[in-house]
């Protein structure tokens, strides 16, 4: 707990300690994460506030997101004169798609969540890292006449859903982080987390598989052609979503034609197998 106070210390309080730090380190003792106490933690050089006690976002997402932003970095330049459309979906405190919205001005990002309390978040992180919800969109800019007055396009869009509910669109990358732990392996489960962090964001079901399902079931139909997705799991959950991802069928037990044929498993920085790219 010691390194824990001392980054208190400095992340909050710069150094100098007053009556509320030592109050803070009550909250720690208690078990609360540092990140809480803190009230905010870093994600990909964005400052990721924690105010409404979103899940805390774990250097494991951070690490295969900026694996995956490099993976498509290519297809930004590319297209840097259009409109790309990418979903953050499952958003919690919105850290991933302010991560690729923070210095990517023609990317169009929707954030879906089903949670109110984190929708405020998300409104909150956007604010914070001065991401602009309205810019001037580059291909009517550069087509417009110069006494023309240049258009604005929506940058941001904040749908509350419940997976798929309440999605319309199609996007060219949909990053996704489900709740994925399964019920039997709460009691492995860090008790601070289970005290302090929002349940409905840590599991899914029995097996942890309950929201990717639903998510698999309908993602394809949401996706552009030639668009990505990118997945997070838990590492022995690997040989079921494959069988998943090669053929998913209906409640009757027909097939429903959705299948995904093109992807590949990705470990994290610890070895493990941790997020998965679907084309």
């Amino acid at each position: 707990m010691e390194r824990e106070v001392q980054w208190l210390l400095k992340e909050k309080y710069n150094n100098k300690p007053t009556e509320k730090f030592y109050k803070d380190i009550e909250r720690l003792k208690a078990g609360e994460p540092v990140d809480y106490v803190i009230g905010f933690t870093n994600f990909l050089g964005c400052k990721i506030d924690l105010s409404k006690k979103p899940l805390i976002p774990r250097p494991e997402t951070e690490f295969w997101v900026n694996e995956a932003i490099k993976s498509i970095y290519p297809y930004f330049r590319r297209c840097e004169n259009m409109g790309i459309r990418v979903l953050d979906i499952f958003a919690g405190s919105g850290c991933i798609g302010i991560a690729i919205l923070k210095n990517n001005r023609n990317i169009k990002c929707d954030f879906a969540e089903k949670d109110k309390k984190a929708i405020e978040q998300i409104k909150i992180n956007l604010k914070i890292n001065k991401i602009k919800t309205k810019d001037i969109h580059p291909v009517k800019y550069r087509k417009a006449v110069i006494s023309a007055k240049p258009k604005l396009f929506n940058r941001v869009k904040i749908i509350k859903s419940d997976v798929f509910s309440k999605i319309k669109g199609k996007y060219d990358f949909i990053f996704a982080n489900p709740p994925y732990i399964a019920d039997d392996l709460r009691n492995r489960v860090q008790k601070s987390v289970l005290k302090f962090e929002p349940k409905s964001a840590l599991f899914g079901g029995k097996d942890g598989l309950f929201y990717i399902r639903k998510f698999l079931k309908d993602a394809k139909k949401h996706l552009n052609r030639g668009g990505v997705i990118f997945m997070e799991f838990d590492s022995p959950q690997k040989k079921e979503i494959e069988k998943l991802l090669k053929t998913l069928r209906l409640r009757s037990g027909r097939f429903c034609g959705i299948e995904y044929s093109n992807y590949k498993f990705c470990k994290d920085q610890y070895n493990r197998w941790r997020w998965v790219k679907i084309l």
